[in-house]
């Protein structure tokens, strides 16, 4: 079951985001069972709410045995012309995700983008 478990959480994506404009964006724990976690960055300017995100990411995750707990959430300004995506915000109903974390993960996306990060703003 870990292998198993294992193999689905290698195959999900770190990163899913449009690929531009302001957006909200949630932080997320994968987990399968046994296996070790995995976190996440989901973000999509379709989505009114974190939650949003969080329920339609969980409803994928839960196909493939796996299931998530969310760590926060924020905004993302991804403007491809400059190269640039901005982490910041906060989630009124997750609170705010660890925006280093989020930045990492977005920088092994996007390798040759600057990504910066602050807590100020909504």
């Amino acid at each position: 079951r870990a292998g198993m478990a294992g193999a689905a959480l290698s195959r999900v994506p770190a990163v899913q985001i449009d690929g531009h404009g302001v957006f909200k964006y949630v932080l997320l724990r994968v987990r399968g069972d046994g296996a070790p976690h995995k976190d996440i960055v989901r973000g999509h300017g379709w989505a009114e709410y974190h939650a949003d995100l969080f329920e339609r990411t969980a409803e994928e995750l839960a196909r493939h045995g796996l299931s998530c707990e969310c760590l926060g959430g924020g905004r993302l300004a991804h403007r491809p012309e400059e190269r640039k995506i901005h982490v910041y915000g906060y989630s009124v109903g997750f609170g705010r995700a660890d925006h280093a974390v989020t930045t990492e993960k977005l920088k092994a996306e996007y390798p040759d983008y600057e990504i910066t990060w602050a807590d100020e703003g909504y």
